[in-house]
């Protein structure tokens, strides 16, 4: 793997591609505190390596960030790397969606992620160099019924994630941007019961595993690359930007709509 330091924050950690970063980061001796809501989750994912420490956090709260990393820096050692993955994922219409559900999950998924960013930044530029891992999505770019505010966050993600790298391309901090197509993790099955009917009727050949997508962005860094799009992901985007209305067919079909 190409993560050379010795502590590292892991947001959302107690489960998916959080608990498969973390895990793989343990086991070549990191010292890794995940971070996330779920106490069960977190307990059980903990007791998995004696390199885990769990940390609860809402991500969205600002304050709650500062203090975690703040507790982190203080009981584990000074953060080397951040990989935040921290996010919902509900599916509805955006008609059906209210208001406070959509603008909770931007406050999760794009609020979270600049709360945690922020925060670790300044210390790791002062001490010189470290990473910051951020975990956007295809949804961001190729969008689809039933999962309109959920791809709203994450197209903030995106943008502001791919401005910010672009403006400290002279940082000593590598940034890196990760857009994974479908993945088979419990934020998937958040959007099974209202989401769009692609999802629910994919079967496992559209979907990659959340190992796929960590060993992708190892690799990624490695190579010095700023955004990976790891699977079919690529290939979706292109299709996105090149025939918005031939996607938005294939989109109507595999959503019954």
């Amino acid at each position: 793997m190409a993560f050379h330091g010795k502590v590292a924050l892991v947001t959302g950690g107690a489960s998916g591609m959080g608990r498969i970063a973390a895990l793989q980061l343990a086991a070549l001796g990191a010292k890794v505190a995940i971070v996330d809501l779920n106490d069960d989750n977190l307990a059980s994912v903990s007791a998995e390596h004696a390199n885990l420490t769990p940390f609860k956090c809402d991500t969205s709260d600002l304050a709650q960030v500062q203090q975690v990393v703040a507790d982190v820096e203080a009981n584990i050692g000074a953060i080397d790397r951040l990989t935040h993955c921290a996010a919902i994922m509900p599916g509805q219409s955006i008609k059906d969606m209210s208001a406070e559900a959509t603008n909770k999950m931007m406050a999760i998924n794009y609020g979270g992620t600049v709360n945690m960013v922020k925060t670790v930044w300044p210390l790791m530029e002062a001490r010189g160099s470290c990473d910051i891992i951020m975990f956007g999505s295809m949804a961001g770019d190729v969008l689809t019924h039933n999962l309109g505010a959920y791809s709203a966050t994450k197209s903030a993600t995106n943008t502001w994630a791919e401005v910010m790298i672009h403006e400290n391309k002279a940082s000593p901090i590598r940034f890196m941007l990760v857009c994974p197509p479908m993945v088979k993790t419990p934020l998937v099955d958040q959007a099974m019961q209202n989401g769009p009917g692609s999802i629910k009727t994919a079967g496992d050949k559209q979907y990659v595993s959340p190992e796929f997508i960590i060993d992708a962005v190892e690799k990624a860094i490695e190579k010095g690359e700023w955004v990976v799009r790891p699977g079919s992901a690529k290939t979706m985007v292109r299709l996105r930007r090149f025939f918005p209305a031939l996607l938005w067919k294939i989109m109507e079909k595999a959503n019954g709509v």
